[in-house]
């Protein structure tokens, strides 16, 4: 999100009046000011392209120093406990549909149970600070929206915010959900309308469109 988020800085017009090759305003609104070109420009050659690449050549994606950089990171990350709130949502909605989670580890005892809600603790005040944050500044009307759209209520960029963070959530989601599925036989994929609607379109034939 981070990396996303500088792209999106690095493609940015510093002023409404920029000229940019003799285009239009409506044009250069819709490409620079809501993103368009550097949304298909990522997608296309930062992400999709490389996907569906490393979908074929797997090992040869992470036989390099820099994904096995990029684990080590992202475990130092996760022992960090800055995100260790997300376990906690785990946690709860496994008890919540009595569906116990499948792990390898071993039940959390002693130091090993306390360290761990600790860093839930400390994620939770992070997260919790972070939206004050933000809500206090899409309340106060204190954002981009404000500067590039400031017809737009603040009550309607707070929804924007939730209603796209749900979004991406999905999104992400879904990714994970589809190659989970994957490895489960089909009489094993539920017995959903819109999920057995899914696979059947995921695996037709030889599953050509996962």
């Amino acid at each position: 999100l981070l990396v996303v988020f500088v792209i999106n800085l690095c493609g940015a017009r510093t002023s409404s009046n920029a000229d940019v090759l003799g285009m239009p305003r409506w044009l250069k609104t819709i490409f620079l000011d809501v993103g368009l070109g550097m949304i298909i420009f990522t997608c296309q050659l930062g992400q999709l392209t490389i996907q569906v690449n490393a979908s074929h050549c797997m090992l040869d994606f992470i036989n390099n120093y820099f994904a096995l950089f990029t684990l080590y990171f992202a475990l130092c990350v996760e022992f960090s406990g800055v995100m260790h709130s997300s376990y906690l949502i785990q946690n709860i909605l496994s008890i919540t549909s009595r569906n116990p989670i499948q792990t390898n580890e071993e039940p959390k005892k002693g130091l090993t149970f306390v360290f761990f809600w600790g860093r839930v603790l400390m994620s939770l005040a992070f997260l919790g600070f972070s939206l004050a944050v933000i809500c206090s500044t899409l309340f106060q009307g204190k954002t981009m929206m404000d500067v590039k759209y400031p017809s737009v209520p603040n009550v309607v960029s707070i929804f924007l915010f939730f209603f796209l963070c749900s979004i991406v959530g999905m999104l992400e989601g879904m990714q994970i959900a589809f190659f989970a599925v994957a490895k489960l036989p089909a009489n094993e994929r539920g017995t959903s309308l819109f999920g057995r609607k899914t696979c059947e379109l995921l695996f037709k034939g030889n599953g050509q469109n996962l």
